[in-house]
C-alpha cells in the first residue's frame, strides 16, 4: 500500500512496459494467490496452482494484461480486505499438526507472504521503468556511507574440497533449493566485492561496448539488436555519466555496484578484466560456506535473521547503497555484500539439482528448468528480508536488464 499510494490512476493502470504488468494486475493477484492457497487449499489438497481468471499467469501472459479491464484501486482494497476477513476465519480452523506437506511447519503461509514480497520487487521494476515523470520514492531510510577499506579491489580463495550445497529446509525454501547435497567444488577465487560503477565505467572506457573479443557470440549479437551502450538508466549529460534510481539521478557512484546490467553485460565485463562470472555452486560457498566449522550459515553474517541493520534490504531506503557500507555483510569467506544490493548473475542455466521434487506445482519451479534462464543469487535492495537466505535461487532471462542486477567475477585458482 505504502509503494502504489503516490501512483495516479493512469499510472495504476498503465503497462508501462511489455515486460511488466500493470501495477493493479500484481495487486489483483497478490490478493487472489492468498485466497487459493489460504482458503481453497488449506486443507492440503491442491485445488489449483494458480486461480482461474483474470490473475492467473498462465491465462494472461504479461503481453496482454495491458488490454485487461481492472477494477480501482480503492476496489482492489475492497476486495482485498473481504479476502484477508476469509483468510483470518480460514486460519482458525486448521490443523496445523497435520502431516500434509502443504501445512507442515506452516510452509503454505510462508510460501504466501514471499510470493507477496516478491511481487513487491516486481512493482518496483515496474516503477523504475514508468513512464512520464519519475516514480516518487516514499523514502524510510537511508543507507549507511562508504566504508574505508583498500582490500576492496581483492578477491578471496577456496582451497577446495567438499560442501553443502542447497538446504532440507521444507518450512520455508522453495523446491528448487532442495534438496540439500554434498558436492566436491575445486579452487577458485572470487571478488571480494560486487563489480563497483567505477570499475565498470574502466570497463566502458576501454571500448567494452564495442570490442568484439570482449563478447559471446550470444551477448554479441544482443548488443548489435539493442545497441546498448551502458548499463540501463545510466546516461551522459556535458562528458559525465549519471544514473537514476526512480526520482533520484546523480552522477554515477564509483562506490556504488553497478545496477541493471544483463548476463551477457556481466560476462563480457568479466572476459575484459581476464575473470569470469562464477557459478551460482561457487558463489553459493562464498556466501554460505564456513571453512572453519565445516558447515554452511544461513546468511552470509551467520543465522541473525536479515534486516535493515546488516544488508542494504526491505526496499524503503530505494536506492543502492556503497559497498561494503553494512560491516556486519560479511561472510565467512570474506566476501562483502553478497545479500542486498544488487543480484548477482551467475553462470549458471536454472536446472532442478539431483533428487529435486516439485512441490507444491510445477509451474513455480520445474516448468523453467533448461538453458533458456540463468541463475541470480543474493537479493537486492528491493527484496524483502522474508524472501531471501543463502539458498534462494532468482533465475531471469539473460538480456533481462529491467531487474536490479549486477555481478562480481572469479577466476580459476
Amino acid at each position: 500500500m505504502l509503494l502504489v499510494a503516490p501512483l495516479s490512476d493512469d499510472d495504476l493502470r498503465a503497462q508501462h512496459d511489455p515486460l511488466m504488468s500493470p501495477v493493479l494486475w500484481d495487486i489483483g493477484h497478490i490478493a487472489h494467490f492468498a485466497e487459493l492457497w489460504l482458503t481453497q487449499n488449506l486443507d492440503g489438497q491442491i485445488r489449483f496452482a494458480e486461480m482461474p481468471g483474470m490473475y492467473n499467469p498462465f491465462e494472461h501472459p504479461r503481453r496482454v494484461r495491458g488490454q485487461l479491464i481492472y477494477p480501482s484501486l480503492d476496489e482492489c482494497w475492497a476486495i482485498t480486505t473481504e479476502i484477508q476477513q476469509r483468510i483470518a476465519a480460514k486460519l482458525g480452523s486448521v490443523d496445523w499438526g497435520s502431516d500434509a506437506p502443504l501445512l507442515r511447519d506452516g510452509y503454505v503461509g510462508h510460501m504466501v507472504l514471499q510470493h507477496e514480497y516478491q511481487h513487491d520487487e516486481t512493482i518496483l521494476q515496474t516503477l523504475q521503468l514508468k513512464r512520464g515523470a519519475p516514480y516518487p520514492a516514499p523514502r524510510r531510510f537511508g543507507v549507511p556511507a562508504a566504508a574505508t577499506a583498500p582490500a576492496w579491489d581483492a578477491m578471496v580463495r577456496f582451497g577446495g574440497g567438499e560442501v553443502t550445497i542447497g538446504t532440507d529446509d521444507r518450512s520455508v525454501a522453495y523446491d528448487n533449493e532442495r534438496p540439500r547435497h554434498a558436492m566436491v567444488v575445486r579452487p577458485f577465487r572470487i571478488d571480494v566485492t560486487p563489480v563497483r560503477n567505477g570499475e565498470y565505467l574502466r570497463f566502458m572506457e576501454a571500448g567494452g561496448y564495442r570490442r568484439r573479443e570482449f563478447w559471446s557470440s550470444e551477448g554479441w549479437a544482443w548488443l548489435l539488436e539493442s545497441g546498448v551502450d551502458s548499463p540501463k538508466y545510466w546516461s551522459q549529460m556535458q562528458g559525465e555519466w549519471y544514473s537514476r534510481t526512480l526520482d533520484l539521478v546523480r552522477p554515477i557512484d564509483p562506490e556504488r555496484p553497478v545496477c541493471h546490467v544483463c548476463y551477457y553485460e556481466a560476462d563480457a565485463y568479466a572476459r575484459w578484466a581476464q575473470k569470469r562470472l562464477p557459478s551460482e555452486f561457487e558463489w553459493e560457498v562464498a556466501a554460505a560456506w564456513d571453512p572453519a566449522a565445516g558447515s554452511a550459515r544461513r546468511y552470509p553474517w551467520g543465522e541473525r535473521a536479515p534486516s535493515q541493520a546488516v544488508a542494504n534490504i526491505d526496499q524503503l531506503s530505494f536506492d543502492t547503497s556503497p559497498v561494503g557500507a553494512y560491516a556486519a555483510n560479511v561472510s565467512a569467506l570474506g566476501c562483502v555484500d553478497m545479500i542486498g544490493n544488487v543480484w548477482e548473475w551467475t553462470s549458471s542455466d536454472f536446472a532442478g539439482y539431483h533428487g529435486f521434487q516439485a512441490f507444491p506445482y510445477p509451474e513455480y519451479s520445474e516448468v523453467f528448468f533448461g538453458t533458456e534462464y540463468k541463475v541470480l543469487r543474493g537479493g537486492s535492495w528491493a527484496t524483502r528480508s522474508g524472501a531471501i537466505r543463502n539458498t534462494f535461487r532468482n533465475w531471469d532471462y539473460p538480456i533481462r536488464r529491467q531487474i536490479f542486477s549486477g555481478f562480481r567475477c572469479a577466476t580459476d585458482d
